[in-house]
């Protein structure tokens, strides 16, 4: 059975287990700095698998040492987002958490391959990945599978379409910059910049950029958790069952797209290597303008990033 370990028992981390151990993917461990936390979630959530006829075994720890012999390390720690506060202004305090809990699950799980929630969500996973020395494969950010997924839910909403009809992928860095590629997403096969008007399509465009920032200030208190974990949930499952999937997630660039040294949401592969390749669209005039700003804010906050740590 495989192992998968989530650092961060908040609301992202055990909801992310909740999905996990619906789709019976793999034994799981909660780690958490708050005393009491993780175990009392994690016992929890261990009673209710004979309701749903799961045979797992889900723990939880303040200690890194029970994530020893993981195949997938999960990300979740650090500060939510709250009303009025950017991902770049988490930074600093999530670099510190994102940090030390991946060179203490390194330790223990040399073998393993992280996926990376934590906002600013493209520089975290830079820092996973040179804080932790691991091939690039091996790294992963959760950030396009969730945007995505937005656009598509608002596209369903729109047009009264079953969401299984709609297919819409959103490049770029995590935030307002992001990329939602209207013109190779679709509606049952038919370009979603030929089946709705102009301001319609604009209006979910927006609304996708933005939606993060829309549930921050409906919560007043946290940020989404749901469809993230959602997210990484369905990315655990490509991974863990090879299935070769592509989907849109924060890789780390060596050439592809004209792009070094960054992070940045493009299409994937992922299977039981991670990230098997990543998958280069051909952009418009109008679609390289939008993406070399999004490149633009990622490349900032790396930049800050780098005068904080030395990476």
């Amino acid at each position: 059975m495989p192992k998968i370990s989530i650092i961060g028992a908040g609301m992202t981390g055990a909801t992310t287990a909740h999905w996990l151990a619906e789709r019976d993917l793999g034994d799981l461990v909660l780690v958490d700095v708050v005393e009491g936390i993780p175990q009392g979630k994690g016992l929890d959530m261990l009673e209710a698998m004979p309701i749903i006829s799961r045979d797992l075994e889900i723990v939880g720890s303040n200690d890194y040492a029970a994530t020893r012999g993981s195949d997938i390390v999960i990300l979740t720690a650090g500060l939510p987002r709250k009303p009025g506060m950017s991902r770049d202004d988490l930074l600093s305090a999530n670099a510190e958490i994102v940090g030390k809990a991946a060179v203490e699950t390194l330790k223990h799980s040399p073998d393993a391959i992280y996926i990376v929630l934590t906002n600013p969500l493209d520089t975290m996973a830079y820092l996973t990945l040179k804080l932790t020395g691991l091939p690039r494969a091996r790294v992963v950010g959760q950030a396009g599978v969730l945007d995505s997924a937005r656009m598509r839910a608002f596209v369903a909403q729109e047009t009264g379409l079953s969401v299984e009809n709609i297919q819409c992928y959103v490049l770029g860095g995590h935030g307002d910059e992001m990329i939602p590629l209207t013109r190779h997403s679709n509606v049952a096969g038919i370009p979603l910049n030929e089946y709705l008007s102009v301001d319609k399509l604009a209006a979910i465009v927006n609304r996708t950029r933005k939606g993060g920032g829309e549930i921050v200030n409906l919560l007043k208190t946290g940020s989404a958790f749901y469809a993230p974990s959602a997210a990484v949930a369905q990315m655990t499952e490509a991974i863990l069952r090879d299935r070769n999937l592509v989907v849109p997630c924060s890789a780390y660039m060596d050439g592809e797209y004209g792009l070094r040294d960054i992070f940045f949401g493009v299409p994937v592969v992922l299977n039981r290597q991670g990230i098997a390749r990543i998958v280069e669209y051909k952009l418009n005039a109008e679609e390289q303008a939008q993406f070399d700003k999004s490149v633009a804010a990622v490349k900032d906050t790396h930049d800050a990033l780098k005068k904080l740590v030395k990476i």
